[in-house]
Formats: C-alpha cells, structure tokens, sequence
C-alpha cells in the first residue's frame, strides 16, 4: 500500500517537472526577453490546458478524460515532452533520467491498476 501511494505521489511530482522543464526550455530558447517570456510561461500554460482537458486526474477531473490507447498517448506525449525539453535545453542526462523514471512510474500504475 505504501508504495503504492509513493508511485502516485512520484506520478504528481513528475508532473510538476513536466511543467518546469518546459519553463526552463522557454528561458533558455533565445537571449530576446519577449521570446524568453513568450515561451517561459506560454509553453506550461499550454501543457497545463491539455492536461486539464485531457489527463487531470487520471481523467477523473478532465474535462474530457481519456483511457486506454488515447490516454496512454497523451501521458508518453506530456511526458515525453517534459523530457523533450530537458534535451532541447541540453540536459541530456537529465532529460533521460526523467523519462526512464516516468517509463517505471507508468509500468508500475499498470501493473498496480493505478490507471
């Protein structure tokens, strides 16, 4: 049971960092400031409308939930785009750590029947 909840624990934090990896690619896409803003806040505000539309919650509080292939699809795209932009801000290690770690997190909320 406790590490049952760890994992849903972990699946929020992951989350979190999802959102603060794409804020830090945002600042660090070009030295201009207007793009630096433009993509430092548009680029979690963006992530955080998807996930509120299509996986908060589990679905439970999406607006329009998502299961089975669909919502796999969404989690490696959300994701995978967290990781994505760890790699593009060139922190590859990191960006390969997240991604592993979200891949055990994922295989673990199955195999529990946390999805």
């Amino acid at each position: 049971m406790l590490a049952k909840n760890a994992n849903a624990v972990l699946m929020f934090f992951l989350e979190l960092g999802v959102l603060a990896s794409v804020g830090y690619w945002g600042f660090t896409v070009s030295s201009m400031w207007a793009i630096k803003l433009l993509a430092g806040l548009g680029g979690p505000a963006l992530f955080i409308v998807v996930w509120a539309l299509f996986g908060a919650g589990g679905g439970a509080n999406a607006t329009f939930p998502l299961t089975g292939l669909a919502r796999a699809a969404l989690e490696i795209l959300w994701f995978g785009g967290g990781a994505a932009a760890l790699y593009a801000s060139g922190l590859v290690t990191p960006a390969a750590i997240f991604f592993a770690i979200f891949v055990i997190n994922a295989v673990l909320r199955i195999i529990w029947k946390q999805v």
